[in-house]
């Protein structure tokens, strides 16, 4: 009788080990193959549509959720609309839920060229920047394709001046400072003829 109580004692006891090798060899896990149907890149989630599971295709595509911390690749952890995809999945109370995302064969999951919007995101350029180097606006002068280009007026893209003895630039500042202060003559012209109410009628 000892030699019972000894078996059942050994059996029912499991080192970490053991444990974690039973937690990893899951028997409920299944092997699916599918797109991703969405993925939002801000939250980290979004789901598969499945095809095929355990090699046998499906009638209709059946969705399984997918959190960016199971997908297989490097950087930044995404997938693209209808990139496809190999993964294991297993079946939570939730419904079904990944556990490990792949590409075809294995590969690294190629992921979505979208990154969210926030503080760590570079800003967008303020439309009036301009390459140093060319002029472009969709580029810095680090980022330029060109060789060094001559030097050029920034407002008129002149290459006999620069911005600050550009005479289009001082024309069109000019303009706007004269009709500015001619506005302001009149006003005053206006302010001056008009009775100016002292507020006591006596």
């Amino acid at each position: 009788m000892g030699s019972v109580l000894h078996q059942d004692y050994q059996g029912g006891c499991k080192t970490e080990e053991e444990e974690g090798q039973a937690a990893e060899e899951d028997p409920q896990s299944y092997h699916g193959v599918g797109v991703c149907k969405w993925f939002n890149v801000r939250m980290g989630f979004g789901f598969l549509s499945m095809s095929t599971r355990d090699g046998v295709p499906l009638e209709t595509p059946v969705d399984v959720f997918v959190h960016q911390s199971k997908l297989y690749m490097e950087g930044f952890r995404s997938l693209k609309e209808g990139e496809a995809v190999e993964f294991t999945f297993k079946k939570s109370s939730k419904g079904l839920e990944s556990l490990r995302v792949t590409g075809p064969g294995g590969a690294h999951c190629l992921g979505s060229e979208r990154r969210p919007k926030g503080k760590s995101v570079q800003k967008r350029r303020a439309k009036g920047d301009r390459c140093y180097n060319c002029g472009g606006l969709d580029h810095h002068a680090k980022e330029c394709k060109l060789p060094p280009q001559p030097k050029r007026c920034h407002f008129c893209q002149s290459v006999a001046h620069m911005v600050a003895n550009c005479p289009a630039k001082a024309q069109q500042s000019s303009q706007g400072s004269q009709g500015k202060s001619s506005g302001d003559k009149e006003e005053k012209a206006e302010l001056s003829h008009s009775p100016i109410s002292t507020g006591s009628a006596n």
